[in-house]
């Protein structure tokens, strides 16, 4: 199986920054697209970011030119660099991994289990 390990969430204040990090591990042959979305309060879950394997990205435009996706492919990490942060983008922010495992014909989404992200002054 493949388990996904996300850290780096906590409290901070608006304008201030943060950096998410997930690490996926286990019986893992290749690992595809890796992203991250976000539930806040009363709230849907919804897309946040996602890296592909050539380091390609894509955005939600709400995070665009504040939120930075990146990912070590060597150890299966990506990382979410958050600056700029506003009380909006409070929620659970929640990192995924689109992986082949070994022996597997097939390849799935596997999720982390969250991590709070809090902006409040």
């Amino acid at each position: 199986q493949v388990q996904l390990v996300e850290s780096g969430g906590g409290l901070v204040q608006p304008g201030g920054s943060l950096r998410l990090s997930c690490a996926a591990s286990g019986s893992i042959a290749s690992v595809y697209v890796m992203g991250w979305y976000r539930q806040g309060p009363g709230k849907q879950r919804e897309f946040v970011a996602r890296i592909y394997g050539d380091r390609s990205t894509t955005r939600a435009d709400s995070v665009k030119g504040r939120f930075t996706i990146s990912r070590d492919n060597a150890n299966n990490t990506v990382y979410l660099q958050m600056n700029t942060l506003k009380p909006e983008d409070t929620a659970i922010y929640y990192c995924y991994a689109d992986v082949s495992t070994l022996g597997a014909v097939s390849r799935r989404d596997y999720w982390g289990q969250g991590t709070q992200v809090t902006v409040s002054s």
